[in-house]
């Protein structure tokens, strides 16, 4: 059963949340970091990528990166920038994203949880990347990300969040520069703590719907600290990790799109053949999403289609080869346009739905050729996935709005 439990936050002063408050650190390179702090010197990115305050030639993974990481956390601890709560609470978050509400509670999940995949996943992680924030968050001794989990929605818990929004005054209310707004309750009865806490304990299964390699790099990062401390008894803030839990009801997965450079040597009429070979094809009228699963929207040489895939390439399939991204790979990308692994092959780029059908229309008439518009997984494929202990293909999910970095700090 999952262990979900309140926490201590450092968190900013109310006047300066939404100056502080960042996207993740992973969304930006290097020099869109230095542009986004350039004018804000309360940014959050300050402390997430702290090499936007050395020269371009200091390398990013320095040890004095991430001594200058938390010296500025520090110093915007001591000036009250940030504040620490006294007590043990759990956070209502609530983003706002053209009118549509997605609310979570922030806390801390159990990294042995993790361990024994009561927590699961459905993601690989890359060795680099974790070590990038295992070196921030044992040099700080903070999570500063918090992971974004997923749970199947549980009537106790909603009661209790939809009572506290209606009631308390929220301690942030922002609207951030890309107008999504961020709303915080503190959740600090003790009654309405213990509750919740139970309420989690009750449930089996918990999902990373986003942050695999924050997850996985707090993780690395507490069982250091065991190391280090022989005796632990399981109660120090370093066995825990700074999340985020959504309800599945609340959620929704966005499309995450495709452009290939080329056509592997074939020519328009000899492309479109071999994909009609799986798939139906149809002219479309203009640019169209897939309305429904097993169907895609291709962009080619100034012309729309959609392409349905046909019912025998579903048949007897698993979680994960049943997923439009799988069947759209196995059956076109691989066979026919020859990107055999969409994770090294340069002749793919992934492009997320948030930027919309234009920007597909606009690399297949640049430096790409054609375009794939793909209907977006489901929340319940994503539980599906994890459930059976498989793997989701690359890139098969983007999630909207993004969870604000700086919001809650976790001290380990």
């Amino acid at each position: 059963m999952a262990k979900i439990k309140p926490f201590m936050a450092v968190r900013p002063d109310e006047k300066v949340a939404g100056r502080v408050a960042a996207l993740p650190y992973d969304v930006y390179n290097r020099q869109e970091a230095k542009e986004a702090v350039k004018d804000n010197p309360l940014s959050f990115l300050r402390i997430d990528r702290a090499e936007t305050q050395f020269p371009d030639n200091v390398d990013t993974y320095a040890p004095e990166v991430y001594a200058k990481a938390k010296e500025i956390f520090e110093g915007m601890v001591a000036d009250g920038t940030f504040i620490t709560d006294n007590d043990r609470c759990y956070y209502i978050y609530q983003l706002v994203m053209d009118g549509r509400k997605q609310t979570g509670i922030a806390a801390c999940a159990s990294i042995d949880d993790y361990l024994n995949n009561v927590i699961k996943k459905h993601e690989n992680t890359r060795e680099e990347k974790e070590q990038d924030r295992i070196r921030h968050i044992d040099t700080l001794g903070a999570q500063t990300g918090p992971v974004f989990l997923a749970y199947r929605s549980q009537k106790c818990i909603n009661n209790i969040v939809s009572r506290i929004i209606s009631e308390d005054r929220p301690v942030y209310s922002f609207t951030a520069e890309d107008g999504i707004g961020h709303i915080v309750w503190k959740v600090s009865d003790e009654c309405d703590i213990t509750a919740i806490q139970n309420a989690f304990a009750a449930i089996s299964d918990i999902y990373i719907a986003d942050g695999h390699h924050r997850a996985a790099s707090a993780v690395k990062t507490g069982l250091k600290r065991r190391k280090e401390n022989p005796g632990y008894d399981g109660t120090e803030e370093f066995n825990y990790f700074l999340s985020v839990l959504f309800p599945d009801e609340s959620l929704v997965i966005m499309d995450y799109n495709r452009s290939a450079r080329d056509l592997n040597g074939l020519s328009k009429e000899g492309f479109l053949e071999k994909v009609k070979e799986n798939f139906g094809v149809e002219e479309a009228a203009g640019a169209t999403h897939p309305s429904k699963k097993g169907q895609v929207s291709m962009y080619l040489d100034k012309k729309w289609y959609i392409l349905s895939a046909k019912e025998e390439l579903f048949k007897d399939k698993d979680a994960v080869a049943s997923l439009d991204v799988s069947i759209l790979q196995d059956y076109l990308l691989g066979p026919v346009l020859g990107i055999k692994d969409p994770r090294t092959d340069s002749r793919i780029d992934f492009i997320g739905g948030i930027r919309g059908l234009k920007e597909l229309e606009r690399r297949a008439d640049s430096d790409m050729e054609v375009s794939f518009a793909m209907y977006p997984v489901q929340v319940q494929e994503l539980f599906a996935v994890a459930d059976a202990g498989l793997l989701m293909p690359p890139k098969s999910t983007w999630f909207e709005p993004k969870l604000r970095s700086g919001l809650f700090i976790h001290r380990i």
